[in-house]
């Protein structure tokens, strides 16, 4: 996450909660259940408090949305970036699912040496957050120096029509039917370590 974030409870007590969403601007309020794609721009604590009253806070940047698809526990693989741009001042819930407009660039343009930087940061943030089987990683890079952020790391990706994950790993070579079969071989070798462990306490 790049910048301050902030937390904020509403209604807040005094208007610290206020003033640091203008810190921050632009930026995004999105309530703490939901994802990404209910996230606001200010002014949204009204708008996000909607849905919790506790609400994420976050700066902005003008960064590109890159993406990288994670697979395997040990070793885990990484597929080629994926880029979405939208047209629209913000990358919500209309431009994910209704705007036809949005972009889906697989694989993204970036040069190869930025590429194999994202895939090695997204398998080190996966493993530090003790992530297993899959998972898709999201960076923030910014438009003008490169510098890249990890946004998020969603561990239960979109298998719909736009999501990216299988476009990822279908221009990384693994086809749709293929990489369902590697999930499903993922999810039974994690059943069969599961189960050999002891569900219930034996006293002696």
């Amino acid at each position: 996450m790049l910048g301050r974030s902030y937390c904020a409870v509403w209604p807040p007590s005094t208007g610290r909660h206020v003033s640091a969403m203008s810190e921050v601007s632009p930026g995004a309020a999105t309530p703490c259940p939901s994802g990404g794609s209910v996230s606001k721009c200010r002014p949204a604590l009204e708008d996000a408090v909607r849905y919790d009253p506790k609400v994420v806070v976050e700066q902005g940047i003008p960064a590109r949305d890159i993406e990288i698809a994670l697979l395997g526990v040990d070793p885990v693989e990484a597929s080629v970036p994926g880029e979405i741009r939208t047209h629209r001042e913000w990358y919500d819930y209309e431009a994910k699912y209704v705007d036809e407009a949005t972009e889906l660039l697989v694989p993204a343009p970036v040069s190869e040496a930025l590429a194999q930087e994202l895939r090695d940061t997204a398998i080190r943030a996966f493993k530090a957050l003790e992530g297993r089987g899959f998972a898709r990683v999201d960076f923030l890079v910014d438009q003008e120096t490169n510098d890249y952020y990890v946004n998020e790391l969603n561990s239960l990706p979109g298998f719909t029509d736009v999501s990216m994950y299988p476009r990822m790993w279908e221009a990384s070579g693994l086809p749709y039917p293929a990489l369902l079969d590697r999930l499903i071989e993922l999810a039974l070798e994690s059943h069969r370590e599961r189960s050999k462990l002891e569900t219930q306490y034996k006293t002696r």
